[in-house]
């Protein structure tokens, strides 16, 4: 029997999918599998048990098995790639020593590092101490050892959500150094592990015993073991191929190899991305993440609560929406695009900051509307917070360019709010580009597809997968008149954040929110 399919996982914040393509980057089968994004135990905290990633795993190979038992017996190998900065503590034996630590976690450790007198005044001056700071307190691994120190004793490795799995499926917790995004000491410059006695090793001293083995993108992570088998069905001794993380493997799977095509993710957390074989740091000391395409980087400008704002209009200002969409059978989402239409370009002068979390580089950043008349409604809010979140990419896509001294001809979006013509068309005019939407929605899915494809030797080279399995759907022109209008108020919206900064800060102050 040949097997030349590829089984794609994607482990996301919210479902897992499993989905089977071929060697053209058609998807032949797919199985979704949702759960809780987490539990809060207590306020600000976000933690999910690893077993739910795992066993939603095993179910959507059974059903897949099941559905489709000659697509899932021509499986040739198994790519993983899943959300970032969500550790995972490993005891020796492989057992989940607590619940995961997610990406929207919000606790604070104290952190051990404390800078000598002369290096607390370089960083003063360049505008660093609070950035090292909150970066530092935002690292769970510094949490647990401060609060929960038999667990951090006991842990044998401390990994991601996709070591987990390499581990579960290999006996290994290898892992993509394009899955290497969060607070870890790992050198995305150097592409490995951080040198002892480096920053961001001592922002988290993670031991060296607790860290493991890293290779590039599309390289063997190992073969399903005997066990693996039992629990997936999957033959024992199939190849499993180290992919990347869900952005990284988004960029891959829109064909974004080159500086030229931006990527932009419609996602929870909204990003804006370019691939570059030179390393490009976004943002003074904000590290270019490696890229799904080996030996390069993908500098990246990142809207915390992006598109997660559509759900929150949703359930907050939505419910009209949500009874149609109840009696039709349909999405909610699905009926917004009306709002959109309902208002014109500019949304009559209200404006949206989309700071709803806020960023390593503004970490006293709010949200804000701005330029409420009596002639503003609900779908106002929503149109604008549509344009405000373009704003946003637009400003990081023009810093990218202005520190990577290159220019983008085009975009390319994926991630589920583009599903929406309308957002796109909204998105096109306010980048003033060409914008091209992926004819499927499965682009993480997809890039782990490409990389597997190319490791089996299913495509002979990562250029030559993305060259036979990216496809395109539709290409949204902007419309010249709405980009003049967009281009003038974002002038405006680059003005907003600098004259409300201090008055930010005096609201963190008496509130204490956020913390930092």
């Amino acid at each position: 029997m040949t097997r030349d399919k590829i089984l794609s996982v994607d482990c996301g914040t919210q479902s897992l999918r499993t989905i089977i393509f071929d060697s053209s980057g058609e998807i032949l089968e797919k199985e979704r599998i949702e759960y809780e994004p987490y539990n809060s135990p207590n306020p600000g905290w976000a933690e999910q048990d690893p077993e739910i990633f795992w066993s939603a795993f095993i179910y959507g190979c059974s059903v897949l098995k099941k559905r489709s038992p000659e697509l899932f017996n021509q499986i040739g190998g198994v790519g993983i790639t899943s959300q970032r900065d969500t550790m995972i503590n490993l005891a020796e034996d492989g057992q989940v020593l607590r619940p995961a630590i997610t990406w929207l976690d919000t606790r604070r450790a104290e952190g051990s590092y404390r800078p000598n007198p002369l290096m607390r005044a370089a960083c003063k001056v360049i505008g660093m101490e609070d950035v090292i700071q909150k970066t530092m307190r935002d690292g769970k691994c510094n949490w647990i050892r401060e609060n929960q120190q038999d667990i951090w004793e006991n842990t044998w490795k401390y990994v991601q959500v996709s070591a987990f799995f390499n581990h579960r499926l290999c006996g290994e917790p290898v892992d993509s150094v394009a899955s290497m995004v969060g607070h870890i000491p790992f050198d995305s410059k150097t592409r490995n592990w951080a040198a002892p006695g480096s920053l961001k090793t001592l922002l988290f001293p993670i031991e060296k015993e607790k860290q493991y083995r890293l290779v590039e993108a599309g390289e063997p992570a190992g073969c399903i073991t005997a066990k693996a088998a039992s629990e997936t069905g999957l033959p024992e001794g199939l190849p499993v191929v180290a992919c990347g993380s869900d952005k990284a493997c988004e960029t891959l799977g829109m064909g974004c190899l080159e500086p030229s095509m931006a990527s932009l993710s419609f996602g929870t957390t909204a990003t804006v991305e370019v691939t570059t074989k030179r390393y490009i740091e976004p943002l003074p000391f904000l590290p270019a993440y490696c890229a799904a395409y080996p030996g390069a980087w993908v500098p990246e400008v990142e809207i915390y609560r992006g598109y997660w704002m559509i759900s929150w209009f949703r359930d907050e200002l939505g419910h009209l929406e949500q009874e149609e969409a109840r009696k039709k059978g349909i999405l909610p989402e699905e009926l917004f695009d009306r709002l959109l239409e309902s208002q014109p370009p500019g949304c009559m002068g209200l404006m949206m900051q989309p700071y709803w979390g806020p960023s390593l580089k503004d970490p006293m950043a709010k949200g804000a509307f701005i330029g409420f008349g009596d002639v503003h409604t609900r779908s106002s809010i929503y149109r604008a917070t549509v344009e405000g979140l373009g704003y946003a990419l637009r400003d990081g896509l023009e810093n990218l360019e202005k520190r990577g001294r290159f220019h983008c001809r085009n975009v390319a979006v994926s991630g589920g709010a583009s599903r929406s013509d309308l957002i796109c068309q909204i998105s096109a005019d306010v980048f003033g580009r060409p914008l091209v939407r992926g004819q499927t929605y499965e682009t993480s899915s997809l890039g782990a597809a490409i990389l597997t494809s190319s490791a089996l030797g299913l495509n002979q080279t990562i250029d030559s997968a993305v060259e036979n399995m990216v496809r395109y759907g539709r290409t949204f022109e902007p419309r010249p008149e709405n980009t003049e209008l967009y281009s003038r108020l974002f002038e405006v919206y680059k003005k907003i954040y600098p004259r409300l900064k201090d008055l930010y800060q005096d609201i963190q102050t008496i509130t204490g929110y956020p913390e930092i």
